[in-house]
C-alpha cells in the first residue's frame, strides 16, 4: 500500500475502463405528469442534431428537490416512490420529518389519486423513520448501515430522503460533511434518488440554494426547484391570468449533468387531489392569445 506521500495508483484509470462500467442511460418515469417529458438526450440524425425524450429522470441520478415551505416537495417524491412501486421496482423512503405512520397515511392517498392498487404496493416501498429515531439524522456510520441493510434485504431500487435537511438542519456549516458522504454512498449502491431539501424563505425564487447553502446543488447531479408566488399586483395578475389574492406555482430543472434537460420556467399544479402536474412553459403566458370571433 502506498504512503500518505506516495501516488494513489488505484484512482488513475483510463477512459476505456471506466466506460466498459458506464450504466446506459435511460429515463425512470417519475409517476408527475408533465415532467419525464422535459429530459433528453441528443442523437445525430443526417449531420443534425435531434432529441430524443428520456420518458423520465436518469437512473442513477440523486437529484434535489427544493423550495420553500407548502411547495410541493413531499407530494412530488411520494408520486415518485408510488410510480416505482407500481411499477414493480422497490423504493425505500427514509423520513426525517414525519414518523413512519403519517408518511404511511400519505403514501395511502398520493396512491389512491394516482389511482395505484394499494394491496400490490405495500411490499414495494420501504420506510425508514429517523424521526422517530433522531440517531439515523445524527450520525452517519448508523445511517448508511441502516441503508445498506434495507437495500441489500429488500433489493431496493430507488431511494427518497424527506428531508436531508433534517440530517444537517441544527448543524448546516457541516451541510457538505453529510451530502457529499450520502451521494458517494448512493452513487455505490446504483440507487436513483431524489433528496428533498428546504429553501429558507429569505432564498429567491427558483434558485436552486436550499437550506446549507450550496452544500446540496453543487455535489449532487441536478435540482428541481418548486416555488410559490403570490398575486399582489394587477400586473402579476394580468401575467399570470389570476386573479389578486391567489397563488401561482412554479418549477424549473436548474441542472442536470446526466442528460439534456428543459431550461424553462413551468407553471406547477397542486391538483385537488393532491397530485403535482407540471404544466405549459411561463412564458407562454405571455404570447398574445387568439381573439374569438363574434
Amino acid at each position: 500500500m502506498a504512503g500518505s506521500t506516495g501516488p494513489l495508483v488505484e484512482a488513475v484509470v483510463t477512459l476505456r475502463h471506466a466506460a466498459t462500467e458506464a450504466p446506459r442511460l435511460e429515463g425512470i418515469p417519475t409517476g408527475v405528469e408533465g415532467l419525464d417529458a422535459l429530459f433528453f438526450t441528443t442523437a445525430w440524425q443526417d449531420g443534425r442534431p435531434i432529441q430524443k425524450p428520456l420518458g423520465g429522470i436518469p437512473r442513477y441520478a440523486i437529484l434535489q428537490v427544493t423550495g420553500v415551505a407548502d411547495t410541493g416537495k413531499s407530494l412530488l417524491v411520494e408520486q415518485f416512490v408510488v410510480e416505482q412501486a407500481r411499477r414493480g421496482s422497490v423504493c425505500l423512503l427514509l423520513s426525517t420529518e414525519s414518523p413512519a405512520p403519517f408518511v404511511a397515511m400519505g403514501l395511502r392517498t398520493r396512491a389512491a389519486a394516482m389511482g395505484a392498487d394499494w394491496s400490490a404496493l405495500e411490499d414495494r416501498i420501504v420506510l425508514i423513520d429517523a424521526a422517530t429515531h433522531p440517531i439515523l439524522a445524527q450520525d452517519l456510520p448508523t445511517l448508511f448501515n441502516t441503508l445498506a441493510h434495507a437495500i441489500k434485504t429488500y433489493h431496493v431500487r430507488a431511494v427518497v430522503i424527506d428531508s436531508i435537511t433534517g440530517l444537517y438542519e441544527a448543524r448546516e456549516m457541516l451541510a457538505r460533511d453529510v451530502v457529499r458522504p450520502i451521494f458517494t454512498f448512493l452513487k455505490k449502491w446504483h440507487q436513483t434518488a431524489l433528496l428533498v431539501s428546504q429553501k429558507r424563505s429569505g432564498h429567491e425564487l427558483l434558485t436552486a440554494e436550499a437550506a446549507g447553502g450550496y452544500a446540496v446543488g453543487h455535489i449532487l447531479d441536478g435540482t428541481l426547484v418548486l416555488a410559490k408566488q403570490p398575486i399582489t399586483s394587477p400586473q402579476q395578475a394580468r401575467l399570470y391570468r389570476m386573479p389578486i389574492g391567489e397563488t401561482v406555482r412554479l418549477f424549473r430543472i436548474d441542472g442536470c449533468r446526466l442528460c439534456g434537460h428543459d431550461t424553462s420556467t413551468h407553471l406547477l399544479e397542486v391538483t385537488p387531489t393532491g397530485l403535482i402536474r407540471v404544466g405549459p412553459r411561463l412564458q407562454t403566458l405571455t404570447q398574445p392569445t387568439a381573439i374569438e370571433p363574434t
